[in-house]
């Protein structure tokens, strides 16, 4: 049976390496306005694209991935890579090419976090690169990679309990719901309005969930 965990209080080192991400980002999204044609639009996009950039650098640089052998590893790649796959499509970054669209390679200056963005358009698919979304999506992977690692040594409860786990789809339904609808009802207009808002926390849930993972236990 699965038991309650508390939330496990931050190290000094992992304090440090917060401030570390906040500082750095937030120098690059003031060279990055000073130095090119973009702009801060909505103030509270700017806040979530800097947020996403943070709290994905914080979880990159911070995570310590649980002793496991190679082979568990290595199966926990896989998933990891997967499950990246799997945003990068729901959220975004890869799509179909748009009839008429805009080809080649560009570079869109979209507000701090957003861009700058790598934009890509070709005849069978299209790529846009925010670095909010590709450090964020890392993040996530990276996070499930190693509770995928941590699962392979715990009770079967603990591994059946990843893979139903809620939290880790959230992302890709989230995402997944700004396309679904038809954009002329009220739920698609409600999504579409607050789809960043909406993106936004539900990323920071499952960074929570999958650093915390309450009632996993080993």
């Amino acid at each position: 049976m699965a038991t309650a965990t508390a939330l496990p209080r931050p190290s000094r080192s992992s304090l440090l390496r917060a401030a570390f991400a906040v500082n750095t980002t937030l120098i690059l999204a003031f060279a990055y306005l000073l130095f090119t044609d973009a702009s801060v639009g909505a103030p509270r996009y700017a806040v979530y694209g800097v947020t996403w950039v943070v709290v994905g650098l914080w979880v990159l640089f911070d995570t310590r991935v649980s002793a496991a052998s190679a082979a568990t590893k290595r199966k926990a790649a896989v998933v990891g890579v997967a499950y990246f796959a799997l945003l990068a499509v729901a959220g975004g970054l890869i799509t179909s090419p748009v009839p008429g669209g805009t080809e080649g390679l560009r570079v869109a200056f979209l507000p701090p976090g957003w861009g700058p963005a790598l934009v890509y358009g070709g005849d069978l698919f299209n790529l846009v690169l925010m670095p909010a979304r590709v450090i964020g999506y890392a993040a996530l992977a990276f996070l499930v990679y190693d509770t995928v690692v941590e699962a392979a040594g715990a009770a079967v409860s603990g591994i059946v309990g990843l893979f139903s786990c809620v939290s880790c789809s959230w992302p890709i339904l989230t995402s997944l719901a700004t396309s679904v609808f038809g954009s002329g009802t009220a739920l698609a207009l409600t999504v579409s309005t607050f789809s960043y808002d909406l993106s936004t926390l539900v990323f920071l849930v499952t960074v929570v969930l999958l650093r915390w993972r309450p009632g996993f236990s080993t």
